[in-house]
């Protein structure tokens, strides 16, 4: 089956990448004439649009500048609040390719000598495909030209035209999402989206559209807001009433697994087997290669009994060790925790410090399982998961006013179970907000505002490192307050040595950077005879200073940068369009602010 992916996948890059339709070129290398005849053609070209992610899940590039990661890498959002994106340099999102292949087959599909109900089943996926290429079009600048046909070349009148206003598009959008549900079929072959993977991405783009609406002021749509949000709850009601899914048991199985197909929490599964030539990234870029997670978002997990690690006094002073202890146990299946060995070793991780970084390593996506090649390519990634579902369908109830009780406790409440922690508290929540989450979530208000906070920490948690986290901030509205502040690490009081595995003997020393790194001979030995790992710490931007401190060498959280930055909303919100196609096309208008 996968060969066959690959050949239409090649067709559509063929016919997509001579030039985009927009710039005039729509013609195709496939001929009606000799396609679409049979369900076989209309298989093998709707597979080719298969976009569910892999393993780059969990090193992303978006999700590198949230309050979730530091990063070393050319991300867009941090080039954004650094004042270094323009219409001349944007990141190219404006392409037109994929749609227009999408449109060609949805020309042409109908002639197929099958039944209509398989016609509709492949139609269906092709019109999910464009919902959510369309989406990713409306994220990035709001209003975009809609187009529901391939375009002719000498059609002047469409290729120029000017963009469609948003409410346009998103009604369009669902119009394709209503014909995908009501089409699509349920049984369909392994890791490709049948009915109830098309079902949770209705939801979750209703939630995305119905709380972007409500928490964006500059549309001026906040009055439209209800309709998406009662999709996004009627779509995973849907699901949770099947009762086809249910969470698994032990959420770290979800990550390290090399066979999800059979799992009930798995809507939609990315399937590897390296020793068939379907292998995956493996562990590459987890440990200390571009990306790093933050000392705000292990600060998020609660408790194990359920109250807030922020309320404990001084919680901003405490080290590693501390920080992981009796916590929320899906903190130990996200991060590289004190204890933790890495296979084949058999003494426990101490994790390398390194500039602009923060410190903690992400053990989310990293399989510890085997040092063998071929299984550790081969482990299945959860593209959609039913316990996203049942965060839709809390948030949605609760930004929708219709939230109970039972409503939390057959969602949140068994997420939470699982973790080990108590249910959330309706009454409890609205009555005591988090300081913290109200910092981060001004906007939230309202006799729900508590239980909002909650469900945001909620999301925020279950889906730690896995790709939600941008997309949950844009729709927030949380740009100034979670996208601006640079990421912090790990708390060091000052110089001197510390222990990360949790055994109470010191495993690092940190010294100032006037001081020489002494020769092995002469380094430092701790009580089990194994050598400190020597550290330089200093203000960040020292010369030769390995461990950047807020206060210097009188200590703090390592810190990754310090320079000016800032979010400016609306406009970062949003991306220019490309200054050549405004050339090409001066109907089109920029997005909010841009020029």
């Amino acid at each position: 089956m996968k060969k066959y992916i690959a050949i239409i996948i090649t067709f559509v890059v063929v016919s997509s990448c001579k030039k985009d339709f927009l710039d005039r070129y729509p013609q195709t290398s496939i001929s009606p004439q000799l396609y679409f005849n049979t369900e076989s053609d209309l298989s093998l070209y709707v597979n080719g649009f298969l976009d569910h992610p892999g393993t780059s899940l969990f090193v992303n590039g978006n999700e590198q500048g949230t309050d979730d990661y530091a990063t070393t890498g050319n991300v867009t959002m941090k080039n954004l609040m650094s004042g270094n994106i323009s219409s001349k340099n944007t990141p190219n999102n404006w392409g037109w390719g994929r749609l227009r292949s999408i449109n060609y087959f949805l020309g042409n599909y109908a002639k197929a000598n099958v039944a209509d109900a398989v016609k509709n089943h492949y139609a269906g996926l092709a019109r999910y495909y464009r919902a959510k290429f369309y989406l990713d079009k409306v994220k990035n600048y709001s209003d975009v030209p809609w187009y529901s046909s391939a375009i002719n070349p000498s059609d002047s009148a469409m290729l120029y035209k000017a963009s469609d206003a948003r409410t346009l598009v998103v009604d369009s959008i669902f119009a394709d999402l209503d014909f995908a549900v009501n089409n699509v079929m349920e049984k369909v072959p392994a890791g490709t989206p049948g009915l109830w993977a098309v079902k949770a991405m209705y939801a979750r783009m209703a939630l995305f559209e119905g709380t972007y609406r409500r928490y964006h002021p500059e549309l001026n749509l906040q009055s439209t807001a209800t309709r998406f949000l009662q999709l996004a709850r009627q779509q995973a009601g849907d699901i949770m009433a099947s009762g086809k899914f249910a969470l698994t048991a032990n959420y770290s199985d979800l990550f390290n697994s090399q066979d999800l197909s059979q799992n009930k929490e798995v809507i939609l599964n990315t399937g590897y087997d390296a020793a068939k030539g379907v292998s995956s990234s493996g562990n590459f870029g987890l440990l200390d290669y571009e990306q790093s997670p933050s000392r705000d978002l292990v600060q998020t997990y609660l408790m194990k009994d359920g109250t807030r690690f922020t309320d404990i006094p001084n919680y901003q002073q405490k080290q590693f060790v501390e920080e992981f202890q009796n916590r929320d146990t899906r903190l130990y299946a996200t991060y590289m925790y004190p204890g933790l060995m890495i296979i084949p070793s058999t003494k426990p991780y101490v994790q390398k410090l390194s500039s602009n970084f923060t410190g903690y390593h992400q053990l989310k996506g990293f399989n510890n399982n085997s040092t063998d090649g071929t299984i550790v390519s081969s482990v299945d990634v959860a593209a959609i998961r039913y316990a996203e579902v049942l965060l839709t369908y809390a948030e949605a109830s609760a930004e929708l006013g219709t939230v109970t009780q039972p409503d939390l406790d057959k969602t949140i409440g068994l997420l939470r179970t699982r973790a080990g922690l108590p249910g959330l508290n309706m009454a409890i929540a609205n009555a005591n907000p988090d300081a913290v989450l109200q910092a981060k979530y001004p906007d939230v208000t309202g006799a729900n505002q508590g239980l909002i906070l909650e469900i945001r920490r909620e999301k925020r948690v279950e889906f730690a490192l896995e790709g939600q986290r941008y997309n949950d901030l844009m729709r927030w509205n949380a740009g100034v307050t979670c996208f601006a502040p640079y990421a912090q690490g790990l708390y060091f009081p000052g110089l001197g040595q510390y222990d990360l595995t949790g055994d109470g003997i010191p495993d690092i020393i940190l010294i100032s950077k006037s001081t020489p790194i002494p020769s092995d001979n002469n380094k430092i030995k701790n009580s089990l005879g194994v050598t400190l790992v020597y550290y330089k710490a200093g203000s960040y931007g020292d010369q030769g200073v390995t461990v950047y401190l807020q206060n210097g060498e009188s200590g703090g959280p390592t810190v990754t940068g310090v320079s000016a930055r800032t979010f400016t909303a609306p406009k970062y919100y949003y991306l220019p369009i490309p200054v050549l196609e405004i050339t090409q096309n001066p109907n089109l208008k920029q997005p909010f602010g841009w020029q």
